[in-house]
């Protein structure tokens, strides 16, 4: 096979082992180039082996393993599969995904969340659904109440796991994997590879094999980053400057709940067309929310921690850290979701004077300096870091990397 040739196989599906009638499918849904982790991981997990996926956020992962699992599920009639997932936006985004692709070959799905109709969710089930895609809180309330049985279940997918054990969801994991059966293939998908991960690996997958894009904690690629050291009170009037500056699409993390609810208040009041999104918000809401802003309804979204990887939107063009996140690797999943799909973007940060510890952990987990600006002449200004600081960092991010190569 000439040069040309191998280039023009790596990129199409063609050629990765999946079937005609998915390739079929596939363009029509104008699928025609597979992402880094599409292609290294569809052919491995099509064979039927377990297989840790390690990429960042907006690397296509949901089709790197929707893709394999369809395909066992047409393949196999009495084959039943199931997804958990940490959010119940991110398992609505994955069921769209998977039931455009799964609708033409007789693949039903049922998706098992929280703060959804529970009798609903029961006469789902009943009707057999080939594919389960589910929260683990209530995914557990329907194995206690008897209204599922997972013994059938084939083929596993654990997206966002990390994501999933931050959350607490440990133990609710653990008892899920436990009601499983013991034969069947494992899928897990992460964009870090904690010491959990590879506890939950050696304890319930077989031989795994790694396929990983990008190093643990690596920040989406065409990102531009930027960092403002501003007074707590100053905050908000900075965040109107940005918003005047920039006219495209953007997504506001703040820490709290009560933060988001405020900083929406604030930005309404200023005539911008704000919704939000945190734990307080029910089911409906959150899904108004979330097409609102698809839709252009809303410019803007606030959102906690909870939206960092539940909003699949292609075209953010700028993510605000209002608050700076609690742990450093919801910093990379935050600015994940804007530069998605080989697209620029740029992520903003606001740290106040306290936080240059915070600041330094971000950046030793992204390998890189974050670009400190001046604040506009009518804010109070913060005195900047001195020359001395930043080496430190530098000394502190070159320790860090011979400590990983060790």
């Amino acid at each position: 096979m000439t040069d040309k040739e191998l280039e023009q196989k790596n990129s199409t599906f063609f050629g990765l082992g999946i079937a005609p009638k998915l390739l079929e499918i596939l363009n029509s849904k104008n699928f025609s180039t597979p992402t880094p982790i599409q292609r290294r991981s569809i052919p491995v997990a099509l064979e039927g082996k377990d297989l840790i996926g390690i990429a960042q956020t907006g690397t296509g992962k949901t089709l790197a393993f929707g893709i394999p699992l369809l395909q066992k599920l047409l393949a196999s009639p009495r084959a039943r599969g199931l997804i958990l997932l940490p959010t119940r936006e991110l398992a609505l985004q994955v069921d769209e995904t998977l039931s455009s692709l799964g609708q033409s070959l007789h693949i039903t799905t049922a998706v098992i969340i929280g703060g959804a109709s529970m009798h609903m969710q029961v006469q789902k089930l009943r009707g057999k659904p080939k594919l389960i895609i589910a929260t683990p809180g209530r995914l557990l309330d329907h194995l206690q109440s008897k209204s599922l049985n997972l013994s059938d279940v084939e083929i596993l997918v654990l997206d966002e796991a990390d994501r999933m054990l931050d959350m607490g969801f440990s133990q609710q994991v653990n008892k899920i994997l436990s009601a499983l059966p013991k034969k069947r293939q494992t899928l897990l998908f992460s964009a870090t590879m904690p010491n959990e991960i590879v506890k939950l690996a050696s304890k319930y997958m077989e031989l795994p094999l790694r396929v990983e894009v990008a190093p643990a904690g690596t920040a989406a690629e065409k990102v531009v980053h930027e960092l403002f050291f501003v007074g707590k009170q100053a905050k908000t009037q900075l965040l109107a400057s940005l918003l005047n500056q920039y006219r495209g699409t953007i997504l506001v993390f703040s820490r709290t709940k009560h933060g988001a609810k405020r900083i929406c208040r604030d930005l309404k009041a200023m005539g911008h067309k704000t919704t939000e999104i945190h734990g307080n918000r029910s089911l409906n809401q959150r899904k108004e929310a979330l097409e609102g802003f698809k839709t252009g309804r809303y410019r803007i979204l606030v959102a906690t921690d909870i939206a960092a990887r539940g909003i699949d939107v292609n075209s953010i063009e700028l993510v605000i850290n209002f608050d700076l996140p609690e742990n450093p690797e919801d910093y990379v999943h935050r600015i994940g979701r804007t530069g998605r799909a080989g697209m620029a973007g740029r992520a903003i940060s606001f740290a106040t004077p306290d936080q240059k510890r915070d600041v330094i952990d971000i950046e030793r987990l992204v390998r890189m300096a974050l670009p400190i600006s001046k604040l506009p002449q009518d804010l109070p200004q913060i005195p900047q870091s001195s020359p001395e600081d930043r080496p430190k960092q530098h000394r502190g991010q070159r320790q860090f990397h011979r400590k990983r190569r060790r």
